[in-house]
């Protein structure tokens, strides 16, 4: 069974920093191509970045280019979104998601205030 398990959301200042984390079951994480979503509140979800199956390539969000970074840990089969430069504007519930199927977890929220 496919599980995906979002971690690491919290309240931050605005130019604050977080790492979500997206724990992986079920299938192997390295051979997969996923992404991280996010939905703000009152708005549809939001693609931010995508990596793929071999980690050739990385790609993002005009709106977080520069400030999040994905990656993976093979090894844990995990998933980190870090997140830099934080603003209001990024305040939402953040997802991983198996791109192939779509399954994502339950979410983890930031919040981005002063």
């Amino acid at each position: 069974e496919v599980q995906l398990v979002e971690s690491g959301g919290d309240l931050v200042q605005p130019g604050g920093s977080l790492r979500l984390s997206c724990a992986a079951s079920g299938f192997t994480l390295s051979n997969v191509t996923m992404s991280w979503v996010r939905q703000a509140p009152g708005k549809g979800l939001e693609w931010i970045s995508t990596i793929n199956r071999g980690s050739a390539f990385t790609v993002y969000a005009d709106s977080v280019r520069g400030r999040f970074t994905m990656s993976r840990d093979n090894a844990k089969n995990t998933l980190y979104l870090q997140m830099n430069n934080l603003k209001p504007e990024d305040t939402a519930v953040y997802y991983c998601r198996k791109v192939d199927t779509g399954n994502r977890g339950k979410g983890t929220q930031v919040t981005v205030s002063s």
